[in-house]
């Protein structure tokens, strides 16, 4: 099957893995050590080709990093009100406006794909890796799943992280921030090329978190994103919205957004 994957056109294999519910994961595993290495080059040159249209059209917006955007501020009156509505759920099962998480303090907030994905897993360590850096300056490190309370609790047990982390069972936060969905920003070069990063560096899916009802229902396509925040329930001073997956911005945006 993985060969048949390969030899396909594009579109068709886009359309039989978002009708199987393939992921790059999936075609990964299948392939032999010869095939991953040879799918990895080319994967790698893929991505380059795109990498100059990419980076002209990367929604970051950020008044500290002076990232391109597509606002002339960070978020919008409409957006920040909007959040003010959202409610998350923390690992004790206790309800709180999302807005609350960066009222008193400044914080880093990452919203996860899911919470079974293996891009979120290396992104949480990829944020976590800098915490003392965000402790020194009193920012709390926050991630937010498109989950129930019991996946945010199996993904805080599977992978440590040393951050907060909440469940946002209904994707509210996702939907008032306007991230990206869908099978097209899913499967493209960079996250096939991304995915086999992850798995080369020691980090796997959960499956069984992947095709949980609450994450098939949502198909799986859901992009996130990460924002500097606070204090302030309107303060928004850095946004980053993923436009496929494994859009990892600069670490080194984000820290200059929060820790300077």
């Amino acid at each position: 099957m993985a060969s048949s994957v390969c030899a396909t056109p594009l579109s068709s294999t886009l359309s039989r893995m978002k009708r199987n519910h393939y992921t790059w994961t999936n075609i990964f595993l299948q392939l032999s050590p010869k095939q991953k290495l040879s799918s990895y080059l080319h994967l790698n040159d893929w991505n380059k080709s795109f990498n100059s249209s990419r980076q002209s059209t990367r929604t970051t917006v950020s008044a500290v990093s002076g990232s391109p955007g597509n606002e002339s501020s960070v978020v919008g009156e409409d957006t920040t009100n909007l959040l003010d509505t959202v409610e998350v759920f923390g690992l004790d099962g206790k309800r709180i406006p999302i807005s609350d998480l960066w009222k008193d303090r400044k914080a880093i907030v990452a919203f996860s794909r899911h919470f079974g994905c293996v891009l979120c897993r290396r992104r949480a360590d990829y944020l976590a890796s800098k915490k003392d850096r965000m402790d020194a300056y009193g920012v709390a490190l926050v991630l937010i799943g498109p989950g129930s309370i019991e996946q945010a609790k199996a993904f805080s047990e599977q992978t440590k992280f040393q951050g907060e982390i909440y469940a946002d069972p209904n994707h509210s936060s996702y939907d008032a921030l306007k991230f990206v969905s869908g099978v097209s920003t899913t499967f493209t070069p960079r996250a096939g090329l991304e995915v086999m990063k992850s798995y080369m560096e020691g980090y796997r899916q959960d499956w069984g978190l992947s095709f949980e009802k609450d994450t098939v229902n949502r198909g799986g396509w859901q992009q996130g994103g990460i924002l500097v925040a606070g204090p302030g329930k309107g303060n928004i001073s850095y946004i980053h919205k993923d436009k496929e997956a494994g859009d990892d911005p600069d670490i080194q945006d984000v820290l200059k957004a929060c820790c300077q």
